[in-house]
């Protein structure tokens, strides 16, 4: 059985907290206001919209952006942010000039990555290489915040039938905007029934009368945008997951647990379904049980060269897991205090890997790969961030700030002198 540890509290929650105490404001759970996101009349306080076109056009569908994820970010990215904000997921342009990192710090990560590239010269001698931006996330389209098309890829790499266009990739690609589906007190998920009483995102289950949203508001079964032109609907639920109310903040000291639980790869290869079969080109095992050994690994693993780490104490946001295939809210709740790493059942996940939005690594990486090493060492043997003149190949082009930054403010000294990449947290080759 599961044994939980309590984390230490954050000194100030960063979200907005309702009378309940449970994070969540304008969309709780379901569809929120229409006029969050749409404009009946062409106008927003009073003023005509899109002034600088002659005329003074609103986005499609009535959107109060350009285009859907421009609408989204109206919202979710503020332009003079000083750190991790609450629910944003992307920082201004204007906020994160050369040499310094996006600011927020979410579990999904900051799509702001998407717009740092990086170059170094290894070694003496060596060609230029590149880290380009594009490489670091989802690459929505949003115009209005100089979001573009990913040019490297024409659709979701590793599709299983019909590939989703990249060209159309927006957040309500994945997010539903009118948030219909729901958790019933069955456990079940549906798109219509009970009405939705709030959020399912932070622990609140559904009771004999009403329901929860699913997982921030993501689409499940037969979820496919009315403005998508090709691509498939989905064929799997949305994710049963819980995430504490402080999500978006620094772990410099403690971690910032997320409980993932039932489906959450299975939601991923709604599009990149090839990435989990036996016939795919890109196959790791997702959706599998751990198994006692690796998860023994898992536990045992603090660094490298060592392996004195107990199951109590193991957990690390760098590299999460699933929970049992639960879809008990009330289960997955409590572990979102916990720093208890797995047990054998526990699932190996896409996001175990993988940040949802976007981080500071390629491939949208919780850690560098591009590298052997996460760490240096200074003078005295200690572990530092790697600096981009002193250590070009390992900084990769990146300031120690930046660096620090993409491992959501951890110090060095959570890691060992030239500690190498965190697929050892389950393999353990180092």
């Amino acid at each position: 059985m599961k044994r939980f540890k309590t984390l230490p509290v954050t000194a100030a929650a960063l979200l907005v907290l309702g009378a309940t105490g449970t994070g969540w404001a304008f969309h709780s759970g379901g569809v929120a206001e229409c006029e969050g996101c749409h404009t009946m009349h062409n106008s927003l306080g009073g003023q005509q919209m899109n002034t600088a076109t002659a005329q003074f056009t609103t986005g499609p569908y009535l959107l109060q952006g350009t285009d859907q994820s421009s609408s989204c970010l109206n919202c979710h990215q503020h332009a003079g942010d000083t750190g991790p904000s609450s629910y944003h997921i992307s920082t201004a342009e204007s906020d994160m000039p050369v040499g310094s990192p996006p600011l927020q710090l979410t579990p999904g990560g900051d799509f702001g990555w998407l717009k740092k590239t990086y170059s170094w010269v290894p070694r003496a001698g060596a060609a230029t290489e590149w880290s380009h931006g594009e490489r670091k996330g989802h690459n929505i389209v949003a115009a209005d915040y100089n979001y573009v098309v990913d040019s490297t890829i024409t659709a979701a790499p590793g599709s299983m039938n019909t590939p989703y266009p990249a060209n159309q990739f927006s957040c309500i690609s994945c997010h539903d905007p009118h948030g219909t589906y729901r958790i019933t007190s069955l456990g079940v998920q549906a798109k219509t029934g009970k009405p939705i009483r709030s959020s399912g995102s932070y622990g609140a289950v559904p009771d004999a009368t009403t329901a929860v949203g699913v997982y921030r508001l993501l689409g499940g079964a037969g979820y496919k945008p009315k403005s998508l032109s090709g691509g498939d609907a989905f064929m799997f639920a949305a994710p049963y997951a819980v995430a504490p109310n402080s999500y978006n903040r620094s772990e410099a000291t403690s971690d910032t647990r997320v409980a993932y639980g039932r489906s959450m790869s299975l939601w991923c290869a709604n599009c990149h379904g090839q990435m989990h079969t036996t016939f795919g080109t890109l196959v790791h095992p997702a959706d599998q049980n751990l198994g006692p050994f690796v998860a023994q690994i898992y536990n045992s693993y603090k660094k490298s060269g060592n392996l004195t780490g107990v199951v109590d104490t193991s957990f690390s946001s760098l590299v999460p897991f699933q929970s049992d295939n639960t879809h008990d809210l009330n289960a997955l709740k409590a572990q979102t205090t916990s720093t208890a790493g797995p047990i054998s059942t526990d699932r190996v996940m896409c996001l175990s890997c993988h940040r949802a939005h976007a981080s500071g690594f390629d491939s949208m990486m919780r850690y560098g790969l591009g590298n052997e090493f996460m760490t240096v060492a200074d003078a005295s043997g200690n572990p530092v961030w790697p600096d981009p003149v002193t250590n070009a190949a390992q900084a990769q082009g990146r300031t120690v700030a930046e660096t620090q930054q993409a491992y959501y403010g951890r110090p060095p000294t959570n890691f060992a002198p030239y500690q190498r990449v965190l697929c050892n947290k389950c393999h353990a080759k180092d």
